[in-house]
């Protein structure tokens, strides 16, 4: 009788276990590689598709030139500021965040390229770190401009989690 209660038990507690209990599969790549080969994102988990964002001007009185907002990674910085408070207005963190879109234009100090090693600097602070070991799958393109012309980076997101 115990052994068939104890049956019971355990048919009942795996019916009852959430939907949710799989989990968010990334897909990793060998070093040195700072970002994602993918992420699986199984049925049932909530999804946040963040807009994109450009970076604050670092004093507000002025936005007239590129230095008002620094150079990429600063901009990349200051962006991924604006990502996380948004994120956290959600109930969401850095740690969530499974996919980044980034337009990046072409720096005038490079000759019109894009400054890659700044942006990555930038995106080091904010993935791959004690705090947030998690990275992303992740896509960078060079743009000729953005929303304004002092910007030099825009970042959507893409936060993923299973239900509480």
């Amino acid at each position: 009788m115990k052994t068939c209660l104890a049956l019971i038990a355990a048919i009942a507690a795996a019916i009852a276990a959430p939907a949710g209990a799989a989990e968010i599969n990334r897909i990793t790549n060998p070093p040195p590689a700072i970002i994602l080969g993918g992420v699986i994102i199984p049925p049932g988990a909530e999804t946040f598709l963040l807009s994109g964002q450009l970076a604050s001007p670092i004093d507000p009185a002025k936005t007239d030139s590129i230095e008002t907002y620094g150079d990429t990674k600063t901009q990349t910085i200051s962006t991924f500021k604006k990502i996380k408070a948004a994120l956290e207005k959600q109930g969401y963190t850095m740690k969530d965040v499974v996919k980044l879109t980034v337009f990046v234009t072409g720096d005038p100090k490079l000759n019109g390229k894009m400054d890659f090693a700044g942006f990555n600097a930038g995106y080091r602070e904010f993935f791959g770190t004690a705090e947030n070991p998690n990275l992303v799958a992740r896509s960078t393109v060079q743009v000729a401009a953005l929303a304004g012309p002092n910007f030099l980076i825009e970042i959507e997101a893409i936060a993923a989690r299973m239900p509480k």
